[in-house]
C-alpha cells in the first residue's frame, strides 16, 4: 500500500501494571521496557536506521519508548504523537497519517493497533502480534526484518 516507504512499527517497552499507575492510559515504561527500548534503538542503529519521522500514541508508555528510540538514533527532530495510534484505533486514520510524513518513519503503538496497521499496510488480512519493543521494518511494500530486544537480534525476514 505505500510502496517506496520505510516504516518500522514498534510496539512500546514493557509497562507497569494498571494497578500501579491507576488506569491503563496512563501505565508508563516499567525498568525493563526502558531496558529493551535502548537496546532496541542499538539495534536500530547498528541497521543504519536513521528516522526521518516518528510518530507515536500519546500514551506515556508509547510516548517514552519512542523519546529512548530518538535519543539512540540522534533524531532530533518532533516526535509527533497522534492519537490514531491508541491501541483501539483504525489503521485506515494511522496509514493516512503515515503517507502525510517523510520516510523513514519509525510508528510506535500497541496491540492490536500496532499489527492491525501492520496487516492493513501490507494488505493483509492479519499480521503476527508485536511483542513489547519489537519492531517490524516494513520496505518496498514487504517486511524485510524484526528487531527483538528480549533476544538482543535482528532476524531478516524473506518474503516473496
Amino acid at each position: 500500500m505505500l510502496r517506496g516507504v520505510r516504516i518500522f512499527l514498534v510496539r512500546h517497552g514493557d509497562a507497569v501494571p494498571e494497578e500501579d499507575a491507576g488506569s491503563d492510559r496512563d501505565r508508563w515504561l516499567s525498568p525493563k521496557g526502558r531496558e529493551h527500548a535502548r537496546i532496541l534503538g542499538r539495534l536500530l542503529r547498528e541497521q543504519g536506521i536513521t528516522p526521518e519521522a516518528i510518530l507515536c500514541s500519546p500514551l506515556p508508555r508509547a510516548v517514552q519508548t519512542a523519546e529512548l528510540l530518538a535519543h539512540a538514533l540522534d533524531f532530533f527532530g518532533v516526535i509527533t504523537s497522534l492519537r490514531c495510534l491508541e491501541p483501539s484505533s483504525q489503521p485506515r486514520v494511522a496509514a493516512n497519517e503515515i503517507r502525510a510524513v517523510a520516510s523513514p518513519v519509525i510508528v510506535v503503538s500497541h496491540e492490536p493497533a500496532i499489527s492491525n496497521l501492520g496487516a492493513f499496510l501490507l494488505g493483509l488480512p492479519a499480521f503476527p502480534q508485536f511483542r513489547t519493543a519489537q519492531c517490524c521494518g516494513l520496505e518496498e511494500g514487504k517486511p524485510t526484518f524484526s528487531a527483538r530486544p528480549d533476544l538482543g537480534l535482528v532476524q531478516p525476514l524473506f518474503v516473496d
